[in-house]
């Protein structure tokens, strides 16, 4: 089994920041990629930044830079530097991972999610 729990959402004025993070454990061979993804109230699920083994990172038009995506590959953590925050940012934030188990099966796995509000 595989879990993934994020961290580091709250409350902040514009302009502030944030550094969210996603904890991967449980019976992981590899970690194909990682990323962040977040949804606000009325709107669909986006991509935020993901970051492939191996491959290059991509961020969202909206938060290029001012988020940066990073991982700690030996601790299998995912990390969300997300700094000159505005309102539109406000969403609950979710980690996703594209695992392979030492079942061995690969597929996608979600965090629970945390909220991230942005108000003056």
């Amino acid at each position: 089994q595989v879990q993934l729990v994020e961290s580091g959402g709250g409350l902040v004025q514009p302009g502030g920041s944030l550094r969210l993070s996603c904890a991967a454990s449980g019976s992981i061979f590899s970690i194909n990629a990682m990323g962040w993804y977040r949804q606000a109230p009325g709107k669909q699920r986006e991509l935020v930044a993901v970051n492939p083994t191996g491959g290059s990172i991509n961020y969202a038009d909206s938060v290029k830079g001012r988020f940066t995506i990073s991982r700690d590959t030996a601790k299998n953590t995912l990390h969300l530097q997300m700094n000159s925050l505005k309102p539109e940012d406000t969403a609950v934030y979710y980690c996703n991972a594209d695992i392979t188990s030492t079942k061995p099966v690969r597929g996608s796995y979600w965090g629970q999610g945390t909220q991230v509000t942005v108000s003056p």
